[in-house]
């Protein structure tokens, strides 16, 4: 029998091939060399980025729009360290990622070469799980848990570092096999004593609640979800991360909870008797005082991350198991229920919810200056909800969460629990990359747009046709509303006095500048910007201090908002 000897980085192009690995999202460096110079010998697409964040958000958006595991590829040193930010962001919002970066040799490790960082230590308390990979001899099989890691589960971002001797050494190449980790074993069947008793507090509910996050989109459960709603016949509220998991044309659809959610989300949180919580993590931006997160409701919480269940909210039904997996099996189990007396008992209930709909609309009023608001409602009309929307951080992602209606799970892409600015134009360049017949839409404010603003290139240099709205008001927009709220309107360097021109910056990297500075201009700009095949800037200078409203202040209950 042949035995066939490979080298380290042969390996590696081996095992991205069997785990149906198409996109590498990466900055090559002289630790990873090697791997590059096998890399573009594969039919893997390499998708060069101009900073290693940016290859860590773009391989998140891939992985969310795509639902797939995202990879990216970096060097060691600087490398590794820039990646940290977008490994935070993927571990908080339970993205599968798995980042290999290059090393030092082995016998330099610890001798403070040139470029080393001890990068496993520094993402321990940021991934799922990371490697340090020492002998070639156990190069493929760290490599297919690193991927069995990221994918199952909670899923989450994995760390692969690979010392520069290892990618050159060679060894027999071992076909794969089964992943067996005996300390890891993740629960998706839920235990069935807990489900009858969660269809008990449902027949007995008359102010019913379901509360989707993204669980619910990460295992593909959209469906499944709508068809709870239907059959016991409740509203439906998520999270910032659960956007799209339930159609917001859905008539029992409220709309987004939390700091920034809608006037009737919070207010039914508050007044239901049973709290479905499906697919959540209960963060604080969601409850705000949590000992006033519906305070008259028993609480059914389903989850396939046990930590995440009574972590931060007692629960009356805790039961741990994928969404999918136990909403099928709740849903069976109601299907004999004779629940045809539920809609009549629950007329009141969606009364009330009607009042609180009509007392506290999300509103504006357009004036003379643009309001941002209206920029993302005309784009909504525009695309009619079908764009792929990512988002920056801060007052541009509220406005997109408010104002931009998702009908389809992994429509809406946003750096949710970590909050990391310059997430939005590279997540854009992952997502189009994943769909590239599907429009795809930046959604960012002047300053967040800059952190990453270097990935342009990249979208030019690969013909990524990603369109950047920018709500340009020349502050800090989130934190000088804060300021002026909270701080007795005392301002501290949030104020961006020297923004580039955005039009001038498109063109200078070959891509399409607009702006708009009149309400009249915007829906002109948004079509001509949407119809071209290339990338777009749009920039669109609006009111300078338009607040995001409903707001929750920090340490309040979440019925406590400020309305205007």
């Amino acid at each position: 029998m042949l035995i066939i000897q490979l080298t380290g980085a042969q390996i590696l192009m081996k095992v991205l091939a069997e785990e149906g690995v198409e996109t590498v999202f990466g900055f090559p460096g002289g630790a990873v060399i090697d791997i590059y110079h096998e890399l573009v010998k594969t039919d893997i697409q390499h998708v060069l980025v101009r900073h290693e964040q940016g290859a860590v958000h773009a391989a998140d958006g891939y992985a969310r729009a795509a639902g797939k595991v995202g990879v990216c590829l970096v060097t060691s040193g600087p490398g590794a360290t820039n990646t940290v930010s977008g490994i935070a962001s993927a571990f908080m919002d339970s993205v599968p990622v798995v980042v290999i970066t290059g090393q030092v040799p082995t016998h330099l490790i610890g001798n403070d070469a040139f470029q080393e960082v001890d990068i496993v230590g520094i993402t321990r308390s940021c991934t799922k799980h990371n490697y340090l990979v020492t002998n070639v001899d156990e190069l493929s099989k760290t490599l297919r848990e690193a991927f069995h890691i990221a994918r199952t589960g909670r899923p989450g971002p994995v760390l692969v570092d690979l010392p520069k001797d290892v990618m050159a050494a060679k060894t027999a190449y071992n076909p794969p096999e089964p992943v067996r980790i005996k300390s890891y074993r993740p629960n998706y069947e839920p235990n069935c004593k807990q489900l009858p008793r969660a269809i008990e507090l449902i027949k007995g509910a008359e102010r019913p609640l379901v509360f989707s996050g993204g669980g619910v989109i990460l295992s593909r459960a959209s469906e499944e979800l709508r068809r709870l709603a239907e059959a016991i016949d409740s509203p439906v509220t998520s999270t910032l991360m659960g956007l799209g998991a339930f159609p917001a044309s859905d008539p029992r659809w409220l709309g987004m909870i939390g700091m920034h959610g809608t006037y009737r989300a919070n207010m039914a949180s508050a007044e239901c008797d049973l709290l479905i919580a499906v697919g959540v993590r209960f963060d604080d931006r969601v409850t705000g005082r949590t000992e006033a997160f519906a305070p008259k409701a028993k609480i059914v919480h389903i989850d396939i991350d046990p930590t995440s269940i009574r972590k931060t909210i007692p629960v009356t039904i805790p039961i741990v198991g994928d969404c999918r997996i136990t909403l099928e099996k709740l849903n069976h189990l109601l299907a004999p229920e004779d629940l045809r007396s539920m809609r009549e008992r629950r007329r009141e209930w969606f009364e009330r919810i009607a009042g609180w709909k009509a007392a506290g609309k999300l509103a504006y009023e357009q004036k003379e200056t643009i309001k941002p608001q209206y920029v993302v409602e005309t784009l909504y009309s525009l695309t009619q909800g079908e764009a792929i929307i990512t988002t920056e951080v801060g007052q541009n992602q509220m406005w997109a969460a408010q104002y931009y209606h998702f009908d389809r799970p992994n429509s809406f892409i946003t750096s949710g629990g970590l909050g990391c600015m310059g997430f939005g134009l590279p997540a854009a360049i992952g997502a189009q990359t994943a769909c590239p017949d599907r429009l795809v839409v930046d959604i960012a404010g002047d300053g967040s747009i800059q952190m990453n603003i270097q990935e342009m290139a990249t979208a030019m240099q690969h013909g990524l046709p990603v369109k950047v709205v920018v709500l340009n008001n020349g502050y800090l927009g989130m934190v000088r509303q804060w300021e002026e709220l909270f701080y007795d309107q005392c301002y501290a360097c949030t104020e961006m006095t020297h923004s580039p021109d955005f039009v001038k910056l498109a063109e200078a990297y070959g891509a399409v500048g607009l702006r708009a500075t009149r309400p009249e201009e915007v829906r002109p700009v948004l079509e001509k910007g949407l119809a071209v095949n290339k990338p777009v800037i749009m920039d669109f200078q609006v009111e300078r201090e338009e607040g995001v409203y409903p707001m929750v202040p920090a340490g309040a209950a979440i019925t406590e908002m400020l309305l205007a």
